[in-house]
């Protein structure tokens, strides 16, 4: 439900490594590398890592958190097992069942290797 997302990173290499075995779970093709940037394109959105631009460094949004749909539980297992195997950390709760006004939904929230804070997310119906 978005357009793009795009966070920053210090070692583009590290950061394509990372989100291509993450995103592989979600039936995401490896990034197309554009320069300083890399690019995950799908039907439903696209996201990017970039080095910044300005020359200073990359660093995690302080409440920010980008979130990847999942089709069930078990693709957000998978993809939060995928992330910890390739260098990701994870933080807030174990991967589960969250319950809120927006109803109810599985979750598993990951650090990248950068600290940007990432989730993997199924709505229950």
């Amino acid at each position: 439900m978005f357009s793009h997302g795009m966070i920053g990173t210090n070692d583009l290499d590290k950061a394509k490594a990372f989100y291509d075995k993450l995103l592989a779970t979600l039936e995401v093709r490896p990034a197309r590398v554009d320069g300083h940037r890399i690019f995950y394109i799908t039907r439903t959105g696209v996201f990017s890592v970039t080095k910044p631009i300005n020359g200073e460094p990359a660093t995690a949004a302080n409440g920010g958190t980008i979130g990847f749909a999942c089709n069930s539980p078990e693709q957000v297992d998978k993809w939060h097992a995928a992330g910890v195997a390739a260098g990701g950390k994870t933080c807030e709760n174990p991967p589960g069942i969250r319950e809120g006004s927006a109803g109810k939904a599985y979750l598993a929230y990951l650090r990248d290797p950068d600290g940007n804070k990432i989730c993997a997310m199924h709505r229950m119906v």
